[in-house]
């Protein structure tokens, strides 16, 4: 069942991609908060399908992506 959670984690990826590249920061901020979800469901697939390389990628890759949110809350204000 685990093996399924990565067609969500990669069309969360894909939507939140598009939103993050919006001229909404209304959209921009939702896509980030959207990657940080994807970062997590690939984290659950990762550590089913022992991907380590890949859960490694994906704490980087949200670290990043709260330092996105808080860069879009910053010009928002």
């Amino acid at each position: 069942m685990l093996d399924l959670v990565q067609w969500p984690a990669f069309a969360a990826s894909v939507a939140a991609a598009w939103l993050v590249a919006s001229n909404s920061q209304s959209r921009r901020n939702a896509g980030f908060w959207i990657f940080l979800g994807s970062n997590v469901l690939w984290i659950v697939w990762g550590v089913h399908s022992a991907a380590w390389a890949l859960i490694a990628l994906q704490i980087c890759l949200a670290a990043l992506n709260i330092r996105g949110l808080f860069k879009t809350e910053e010009r928002g204000h």
